[in-house]
Order: C-alpha cells, then structure tokens, then sequence
C-alpha cells in the first residue's frame, strides 16, 4: 500500500455557490467512480480555486458528500497572466494498491486545457461535457 496523487479539475462559468458546489461534486464523484477508491482511502485532499471564484470553497461539497472526517484544505491558485480561469482544481492523497500508472486523472469543461497530453492517455484522461 502507498499513497498516492491523484489530480483533476473543472470550471464553473458564474463564479455562483450552487455551481461551485455542483461542480466539484461532479469532479469529486468522478475521480472515486474511476479510480475506484472508498472515502476511508483518502489522506487528504488539497483543493485550489482561481482568483474569480469566492463565493463557496470547493471543500463544502465533499463535506455535503459525507466526507466528514476527511481532512480538506483551500488555497487560492497563482494567478499566472493568461492562465485557464473561473477553475477549481484538486489533489486527492489516497492509500491504495494501485501504480501511478493506473489511476485516471480527471479534467473536465475547460479544465481539459490543461492537459492535452494526457488526451491520447486512454484511462488517464476522461472529458464530460
């Protein structure tokens, strides 16, 4: 057992709690669905949210998904000039079996400019619109 990232992001096109909410729920039940991991595997999650987003952290939509004794931490991105906007991003510790090589990263709307390389990845990458 090691533990291990896994990353992912999305974005939000009003900077509004509901969508905030909904869409790292959305990003948060991707990333457990694909990688196949339960709630008690998680060490810690950090999430990031650009400049433009501030009216919810991104950390209460794990708390409303029951991740209650999970320990969550927000923190404000670089803002590097030209960078993807209205974007929230996460890096799940987990305990798992699992090679670096098997888990599946997830970008989804906007955010999957961040990693093209990771396009041609088949289950490193997975897009929804």
């Amino acid at each position: 057992m090691a533990v291990r990232g896994v990353r992912g992001a999305t974005t939000v096109t009003e900077n509004e709690k509901g969508q905030i909410l909904e869409k790292t729920e959305e990003l948060l039940r991707g990333l457990v669905e694909r990688n196949t991991f339960e709630v008690e595997d998680i060490a810690s999650v950090i999430f990031s949210v650009t400049d433009d987003i501030d009216d919810e952290f991104p950390a209460v939509a794990a708390r409303k998904m029951g991740w209650i004794f999970t320990p969550l931490f927000c923190v404000r991105e670089i803002p590097v000039k030209g960078s993807l906007r209205k974007c929230i991003r996460v890096l799940l510790h987990i305990n798992t079996e699992k090679k670096q090589s098997e888990l599946v990263q997830l970008y989804l709307h906007e955010a999957r400019k961040l990693r093209p390389d990771l396009e041609t990845g088949g289950s490193l990458y997975y897009s929804s619109e």
